[in-house]
């Protein structure tokens, strides 16, 4: 199974829509995914990323298949560092953060790590093992079983689709990816991140009895090259 992880288009947060450059990057992924189609789609609840599904969902005859889970209002909540009343970011955009995160000590605590004391009045545990819950009855219904303890899946007996997009954040994107690959979160967060409408490809690439999925590609942004848009990374950094 390839599994297409898609964030939103560039966005408006308060009222949550995509912006005009937005919603063409949004048609330009529905160009890009009917080449060689999909099988499914599902988003977060977020009107950003339904809106980012849609032009694909129409285009290809497809249900949008709706995920509260992944709206990133919860993760935004969960992945603070900071007290309630104190400030708001995300952890991976905190400096202190992320010097913690990188710090040795947080290394060496690998898949525990929110069992650092200096998080033990902060959320993250509470989130990861949310999403982990989340993720994994997920990719459960697609047809792999996570087993954590060896940290790889197993096909369960169900119908396993060829091609699934989801649509959804870049927040969430930090927890729900790194929960999937089985890699402690401190460790992807501070390492990758997606660009408007970028495209993240995950091979649930089979090993004889095991799944381990791997990537393929992250945050692919060819079809807006494709389509004349601007090339950029949130309008932050142009190649």
């Amino acid at each position: 199974m390839l599994l297409f992880y898609v964030r939103h288009g560039k966005p408006i947060y308060d009222p949550d829509s995509l912006t005009e450059l937005g919603k063409k990057q949004a048609e330009a992924l529905s160009e890009r995914f009917a080449i060689y189609g999909l099988d499914r789609i599902y988003s977060s609840t977020s009107t950003r990323a339904m809106e980012t599904a849609r032009p694909t969902a129409k285009r290809l005859n497809l249900p949008i298949n709706e995920l509260p889970w992944c709206h990133e209002a919860l993760v935004a909540r969960e992945f603070n560092p900071y007290k309630e009343g104190t400030g708001w970011t995300w952890c991976f955009s905190d400096v202190p953060s992320v010097k913690l995160f990188r710090s040795e000590e947080i290394k060496n605590m690998g898949y525990k790590w929110y069992d650092h004391p200096a998080f033990s009045d902060l959320l993250y545990k509470e989130g990861v093992l949310r999403v982990d819950r989340e993720a994994d009855a997920f990719l459960e219904s697609l047809g792999y079983t996570h087993d954590r303890k060896e940290r790889v899946y197993r096909k369960n007996g169900k119908p396993v689709l060829d091609r699934v997009a989801l649509f959804a954040h870049q927040g969430f994107s930090m927890a729900f990816l790194s929960s999937i690959l089985d890699i402690p979160y401190p460790e992807y967060c501070t390492r990758f991140d997606l660009g408007w409408s970028s495209v993240t490809v995950i091979d649930f690439h089979e090993w004889g009895d095991i799944v381990v999925p791997r990537f393929l590609e992250v945050a692919n942004d060819s079809h807006i090259y494709k389509s004349g848009l601007p090339l950029s990374y949130n309008e932050e950094y142009f190649f």
